[in-house]
């Protein structure tokens, strides 16, 4: 038990040293542009949350969703942000990012 103690809190410490850092986790769900999804690991981005996703952006910034929010949102990180690592789609951290459910 005092192991998992010890786990935990090495990952919340390391969690904490990169959101400090400027790292911050960008999940972008499988759309027409990017029909596997990804998970982005960015830098440079002080707007995002630790970790977002366009949706929960353009949420948060207009109220709703739309093509066009999630594409200026793909194309801010993409030209304003460094992308360190590019990682598979992960529901959980979409889920974590406090994107909205649609039906695909």
């Amino acid at each position: 038990m005092r192991s998992f103690f010890i786990v935990i809190g090495v990952v919340l410490l390391t969690g904490l040293i990169l959101y400090a850092a400027g790292f911050r986790i960008f999940v972008v769900k499988p759309i027409g542009a990017v029909p596997d999804g990804r998970t982005l690991i960015v830098r440079g981005l002080p707007g995002l949350r630790f970790i977002d996703s366009p949706d929960a952006f353009c949420l948060r910034q207009t109220g709703s969703v739309t093509l066009i929010c999630r594409g200026a949102g793909l194309a801010a990180v993409a030209n304003q942000g460094t992308i360190v690592a590019r990682l598979p789609y992960s529901s959980i951290l979409d889920a974590l990012a406090g994107t909205p459910q649609t039906d695909r």
